[in-house]
């Protein structure tokens, strides 16, 4: 037991100290109460051991004082004194102190007193305990109340899943693949795909089946881009008692602990940190780790899902992502297509999305336009299946009616629409969109393009060349040498006002 001694004498402090530690005790001494306070703030001392009559702060003082610091009111404090007082012995045990000694001090008595104090210890020791062991299972239920909640909202979210919508031989040949990887957990599956594009519902589907659901597995899922290195350490591993400053004193599970006998997802593990792939490594070619602090090995029962956007060739290539680590885990590989690249699926999945978010927003909508369907499929969807179901929901928020019109459209860029020839679309509030055209199948004029680029340009600024040639990036030369070309062109018209400076 480490107890802490105060007396102004000093040959009365080393008495103590070499008799507390004859005893087995750990001894600190200290010279007054101001010394000893420090000393308190700083160590645990389950016992102290002070003279009455000190200079400056006395001794009943110092254990007032005591009883306000963190643990003092578990501390045991024994009083001493040469002066046989009964008012002063009297206002001591008021204060709070166990125990009151006469000098010149009793040793045996003062041996009984420091034996009994350890046996008080540990009974506060032990309540301690237990009371955390109860809180531990009162979080411990929480959490599996929490859990059983969580799983019942993914049953919820994936009983629906067989009718996502699924029309492409594409998506039919993943699905497909997903079922066959649900059936076995010892194979760690990589989805790639771009965002929007689904990751987390084949991650669902790869973890609860679709055939035949278990949905009281668990799948605990870990952003892999949204933490730093120690806080996704001890998110992952968990940590032992006392691991670092701040952790709770019961020590926490981690995700793996909470994944056991189900799956862990690992989203955007592209972006896992090179000093934690190495650790990831570990855990899936030994299927076990240890703790952060902890020096006990945790076997692992976890199927690995991992889900990035990023080409993980490209970062292996370039060095930051592990090669061997990237070969663990795309043992099955599910690469989405983006949207674009599964036009014929576009106008189902909008019309699925328009009639299940009109049901649920009480809205009238049933069907989509030829004029709106249009728009939809000549959109490039960078956001892919999430945009274009977040633009349906949009329109059901803002608007109603039976069918779905270009006016309940509203993109974050218009694309220009396919064109068969050099030409504007008569609605000039259409913007072009360098990151979002379509060339249409027979030959494209680049020069035409250009040039009907100009004279809109001219137009927009009344035929003025120095705006026109600032407004797109030219020279006034390099404007009036093109401009002087097409009026020596056949069949070309100068443009309106051209002749402005």
């Amino acid at each position: 037991m480490n107890i802490l001694a105060v007396d102004d004498d000093a040959r009365i402090r080393r008495s103590l100290q070499h008799f507390l530690q004859e005893l087995g005790h750990t001894v600190t001494v200290c010279a007054d109460a101001a010394e000893a306070l420090q000393a308190f703030t700083t160590g645990d001392y389950p016992l102290v051991v002070s003279d009455v009559k000190m200079p400056g702060i006395s001794g009943i003082e110092l254990l007032k004082q005591l009883r306000t610091l963190p643990r003092g009111n578990e501390t045991d404090v024994v009083l001493i004194t040469g002066h046989d007082d009964v008012t002063l012995a009297v206002e001591a045990m008021r204060a709070g102190a166990r125990d009151y000694l006469l000098k010149p001090l009793n040793i045996e008595e003062l041996a009984v007193i420091t034996d009994q104090v350890a046996e008080h210890q540990n009974l506060i020791h032990e309540n301690r305990r237990l009371r955390e062991k109860d809180a531990c299972l009162q979080e411990a239920a929480d959490d599996a109340r929490r859990e059983v909640l969580r799983l019942r909202q993914l049953v919820g979210q994936t009983a629906g899943l067989g009718s996502i919508g699924v029309f492409s031989a594409t998506m039919q040949k993943l699905l497909a693949e997903a079922e066959a990887y649900h059936l076995d957990r010892s194979i760690p599956v990589l989805i790639q795909g771009e965002t929007g594009s689904g990751k987390e519902i084949l991650a669902r589907l790869v973890h609860f089946g679709q055939k035949n659901p278990t949905p009281e597995v668990p799948l605990v899922d870990i952003n892999c881009a949204a933490m730093t290195a120690s806080l996704f350490e001890s998110e992952l591993f968990g940590y032992d008692p006392g691991s670092f400053t701040g952790s709770l004193s019961k020590g926490q599970k981690g995700k793996l602990d909470l994944a056991a006998g189900g799956s862990l997802f690992l989203d955007e593990v592209g972006d896992l940190l090179p000093e934690l792939q190495a650790k990831l490594l570990r855990v899936i070619q030994e299927k076990e780790f240890y703790r952060v602090g902890g020096l006990k090995k945790i076997p692992v029962d976890v199927r690995i899902i991992c889900a990035t956007n990023a080409n993980l060739t490209d970062k292996v290539a370039d060095g930051s992502f592990r090669r061997d680590l990237y070969y663990r885990l795309s043992v099955a590989c599910l690469n989405i297509p983006p949207l674009r690249q599964r036009r014929e699926e576009i106008l189902p999945l909008a019309l699925m999305f328009l009639q299940e978010l009109a049901l649920q927003k009480k809205k009238s909508f049933q069907c989509i336009s030829p004029a709106a369907a249009q728009i939809l499929e000549n959109h490039n969807w960078p956001g892919n299946v999430r945009e274009l179901k977040n633009t349906m929901e949009l329109a059901t928020v803002l608007f109603d009616g039976i069918e779905l019109h270009p006016a309940h459209i509203i993109l974050p860029s218009v694309a220009v629409t396919p064109l068969a020839a050099p030409s504007f679309p008569d609605n000039r509030t259409a913007v072009l969109n360098p990151e979002q055209f379509y060339l249409p199948e027979q030959g494209f004029s680049l020069d035409g393009f250009m040039d009907h680029i100009i004279a809109a340009a001219l137009e927009k600024h009344h035929g003025n060349k120095s705006a026109t040639a600032a407004y797109l990036g030219l020279t006034r030369r390099t404007l009036s040498y093109r401009l002087d070309r097409n009026q020596g062109a056949p069949g070309n018209n100068p443009s309106p006002d051209s002749r402005h400076s």
